[in-house]
């Protein structure tokens, strides 16, 4: 089962949209918690493409099942959001994949940081940070849910 990466489509707005609310139903959450909302999807030309930054959708067998955008905070960093991977298609590795391509577009579109958080629910997601090398930046209480914010130092490939 091969993973394909690829630009974010108009036409793949229902299909992220129920990938995020599977996603999130998954470990117990819901958009209006506080912490997590879904208002952005339908401004994803907005808030992620036009201003500089990407959202990507993995596909196997032309299924979309994975998700993730790269929002810019300012000149030099960017923002690692909708990191997701439907349930049935964790534990392959989908969601490193889905990160490390976020990481090198980031660095192709001339960031040097990113940031990012998840919720202290969420192990594979905390784990898949750690692995990836991102160090834990601060934690606040949301909504009754401990989110934890994290930021990762790009390193660029140099000639």
């Amino acid at each position: 089962m091969k993973l394909r990466i690829r630009r974010y489509r108009w036409s793949d707005l229902d299909t992220i949209l129920a990938l995020h609310q599977i996603c999130l139903a998954e470990v117990g959450l819901v958009p209006g918690d506080g912490v997590y909302y879904d208002d952005d999807f339908p401004r994803i030309q907005e808030l992620y493409l036009a201003c500089g930054g990407d959202f990507l959708v993995g596909e196997v067998d032309s299924r979309v099942v994975s998700m993730g955008g790269l929002k810019p905070v300012d000149t030099r960093t960017a923002e690692v959001c909708r990191l997701r991977v439907h349930p049935h298609y964790q534990r392959r590795g989908f969601g490193a994949a889905m990160l490390s391509a976020l990481e090198c577009r980031a660095v192709e579109l001339g960031f040097h940081n990113l940031c990012g958080d998840t919720t202290l629910n969420q192990g594979a997601a905390l784990a898949l940070y750690q692995r990836q090398g991102w160090r834990e930046t601060s934690r606040r209480e949301v909504g009754g849910l401990t989110v934890i914010y994290g930021e990762k130092r790009l390193v660029s490939a140099t000639i």
